[in-house]
């Protein structure tokens, strides 16, 4: 695993159950891609009191779903992963620059004695995680080697990389593919840069995958 610097690497969250604010506990169980960010601008702009409550849902209708796809499909991007277990959360993300947005939900369960993880996809599968538990949060080390060894059991790519290789192998360059893949989470707030840094050095060719 590559580290940067200026990247706390040993950060590690306190918990995933305890919301740090206000609108970290609206946004916990919102799926949707755009929702989330239409969500963080009402409440940057001081107007959430504004937005309709069904956008505030982690599920929405399926009339709504239908309809914000209509007006671009971007929209559907998340609306279409699994509902969260009992004591699920989602813990990271990954969202692909695909035409219908496609999100890959990391999550953790709460359980007596550890927490459990598994990684989610709108299709009805999921992809296998690298450490399935652990007894306390993830640092952020432990969080990028998750995203980097989950999967490779179904493939030699991690899941990190995978989408960017498997669209540069189908013809697209590198420097198409910067932004395909956007890795963030509400729990690790360095995990955005340290993928950036990744994917920036990908297109640069440092990196053979």
């Amino acid at each position: 695993m590559k580290t940067f610097p200026g990247i706390d690497y040993e950060q590690r969250p306190e918990s995933y159950w305890e919301d740090e604010n206000v609108l970290a506990a609206l946004l916990r169980d919102v799926k949707g891609t755009n929702r989330r960010r239409m969500i963080m601008d009402y409440w940057n702009a001081g107007q959430i009191e504004e937005l309709n409550g069904e956008l505030l849902q982690g599920k929405i209708p399926e009339e709504l779903r239908q309809r914000l796809g209509r007006m671009d499909p971007s929209f559907m991007g998340g609306e279409y992963l699994p509902d969260p277990k009992n004591n699920e959360v989602e813990i990271a993300r990954m969202e692909l620059e695909s035409t219908t947005s496609d999100v890959i939900s990391i999550r953790a369960t709460r359980r007596a004695r550890c927490i459990r993880y598994r990684i989610v996809t709108e299709y009805e599968w999921e992809h296998t995680p690298a450490q399935r538990t652990s007894r306390r949060p993830l640092t952020l080390r432990g969080m990028v080697r998750l995203l980097e060894e989950s999967g490779k059991d179904e493939c030699k790519i991690g899941l990190a990389m995978r989408y960017n290789v498997f669209n540069a192998a189908g013809g697209l360059s590198r420097e198409d593919l910067r932004h395909f893949t956007r890795i963030s989470s509400d729990f690790y707030p360095d995990l955005e840069e340290h993928f950036e840094q990744v994917f920036e050095e990908w297109v640069e060719g440092f990196l053979k995958c």
